[in-house]
């Protein structure tokens, strides 16, 4: 049991159709009941979620709860980043992608219950640019999607309005030329989206990254090659059915950084929001992220990982064949 925390919640009051709060506040009175100093502040305009992170880090504070949705907490993570006071999340937004791989409930009174037994972890961080995530980066297809859906459409819709836009714009993709740099290997191709995953859950129940793991220093690269968006279904039921190791056209590497760098500038989004677009440098930050989780989720999250070597070797060999194939 924490007995004694010294909190500040952030909420976003926009995110869950806006009708957090009446949890929020819930969940407030229940940390207050056992000793917990707790002040909530909403936030007001984008980036003020990282300001009062920010501020709360610089003031001592244990503790800044993310009160909104995966966007609110990847501001929250900007302004604690590579300090001494956790992060803790309240679901209130419309994906929760972050609560989902925690395997929390959706209520945040049942969440806050939770992690009154909570331990206190350190987790990795991937850094795209200046812009830190804890979930992933997507380069292509699929931060082009996020950066045609309106904020309000998000919040109305949620998953669905993704869904919508992505077949609504599907027919104006191609595949585009990419060079990548894995730790120093390089990597060529014409790539439909790019995946760099943190942690494994992608929309919240899809698994691109399924070896992605916040605990083990590396970073999870998924290529979605091809042509056009003709692929796309067949290679997304590889994916939801776990198959995408044996898809051709979906290559996955592990690496602590890298570099894009495209024919044409490609759009990059971080945990669903747009942050601008390539030649990009994402590294992995070990332990960057101190974080208050429920008992036993460390471990569940480091059991996602597997040794890189196999995956490396993998690598290396779909590069042999692609070279021997190129030239009889």
């Amino acid at each position: 049991m924490i007995d004694t925390c010294h909190a500040r919640v952030v909420l976003n009051p926009q995110a869950g159709h806006g009708y957090g709060r009446a949890g929020v506040n819930s969940a407030i009175a229940l940390w207050r009941q056992h000793g917990w100093l707790v002040e909530l502040t909403t936030t007001e305009y984008t980036g003020h979620a990282t300001e009062l992170a920010r501020e709360a880090a610089e003031a001592g504070y244990d503790l800044v709860v993310a009160a909104g949705g995966d966007g609110t907490i990847n501001e929250v993570i900007n302004g604690l980043a590579c300090t001494a006071t956790a992060l803790a999340v309240l679901p209130v937004g419309t994906g929760n992608v972050w609560v989902r791989e925690l395997h929390l409930p959706l209520e945040p009174v049942e969440v806050a219950e939770i992690l009154l037994q909570g331990v206190f972890r350190q987790l990795d961080l991937g850094q795209a640019g200046e812009r830190y995530f804890l979930l992933m980066a997507g380069i292509g297809f699929d931060a082009y999607v996020a950066g045609k859906v309106e904020p309000g459409e998000k919040r109305r819709f949620g998953l669905v309005a993704y869904i919508v836009k992505a077949l609504r714009l599907a027919r104006q993709v191609r595949g585009t030329p990419v060079r990548l740099v894995l730790d120093g290997r390089p990597v060529r191709g014409r790539a439909l989206m790019i995946v760099v995953g943190n942690s494994r859950l992608y929309g919240g129940f899809l698994q691109i990254a399924h070896h992605a793991s916040p605990v083990d220093g590396l970073l999870d690269v998924v290529i979605i090659k091809g042509g056009d968006m003709r692929v796309a279904p067949l290679h997304l039921l590889s994916i939801f059915l776990r198959q995408h190791h044996f898809n051709p056209d979906l290559d996955y590497y592990r690496a602590r950084e890298l570099s894009i760098d495209t024919m044409v500038p490609l759009d990059v989004q971080v945990d669903g929001d747009t942050i601008g677009h390539t030649p990009l440098h994402l590294r992995v930050v070990p332990g960057a992220l101190r974080t208050l989780l429920p008992a036993g989720s460390f471990d569940h999250l480091a059991a996602f990982s597997s040794p890189p070597g196999q995956l490396l070797r993998s690598a290396r060999q779909r590069i042999q064949s692609s070279k021997l194939a190129n030239h009889p």
